[in-house]
């Protein structure tokens, strides 16, 4: 690719939820935002107001529709959805506060908690290996849709640990020592060949967005 085929990704987690508020795991139960994560979306829409972008992409749950909603009222543009940006499946552990994963689950929840790559939640989970090759996927297919554009992506706090991962070459099962708040602004770009990681958690327009949990 020319420098100018270079895409641009800015990669938006949906605004906080009542069970991210509990430590509860979400996985793909369909949760909406609760009213402060309403105010988070209308105020990342207002700083995302300043951009121009080709293209609004969404997970198809609920939490991310909401909050691209506002941010496509902001910038005149239509969502397009893209159920590949969902977040990791957990299986049986969906629904259930973390405590309550270790307690109903120890000997799984260790190897959660550890981030074994090749540990699949039983109950249709999937393994943190299958997982990010998804998000790999579905990055790479917007990137290579966008040359020389800039897109926007709502998605979710697992979906982004992953891209922090790709562009940064940080490994999978390596502990996160970065950030995931809700509604921040991260930015990627893909030239063709390699990801980089051009800056992230712009938090600025927020006030006290709550991190992403270690584990997902």
């Amino acid at each position: 690719m020319e420098m100018t085929d270079i895409s641009r990704l800015c990669l938006v987690r949906h605004g906080e939820t009542a069970w991210n508020a509990e430590r509860r795991l979400q996985g793909h139960l369909d949760v909406p935002l609760n009213e402060t994560g309403r105010l988070q979306a209308e105020a990342a829409a207002r700083s995302l107001a300043g951009h121009t972008f080709a293209a609004l992409y969404s997970s198809d749950l609920g939490r991310a529709r909401e909050t691209a909603t506002a941010a496509g009222r902001a910038l005149a543009l239509d969502m397009t959805i893209e159920p590949a940006l969902r977040e990791r499946h957990y299986g049986d552990f969906q629904g259930l506060t973390y405590d309550e994963a270790r307690a109903r689950f120890p000997a799984d929840y260790d190897r959660f908690h550890a981030r074994d790559a090749d540990f699949a939640f039983a109950g249709g989970g999937e393994s943190l290996t299958a997982f990010a090759a998804r998000i790999r996927r579905v990055l790479s297919r917007i990137a290579v849709a966008h040359p020389g554009e800039q897109v926007l992506v709502v998605t979710h706090g697992g979906v982004l640990d992953v891209a922090h991962r790709l562009t940064s070459g940080k490994a999978l099962e390596a502990k996160r020592d970065f950030t995931i708040p809700n509604a921040a602004l991260n930015w990627i770009e893909f030239d063709g060949g390699a990801w980089r990681l051009v800056a992230w958690a712009d938090e600025a327009h927020l006030q006290g967005a709550r991190d992403e949990l270690p584990n997902g």
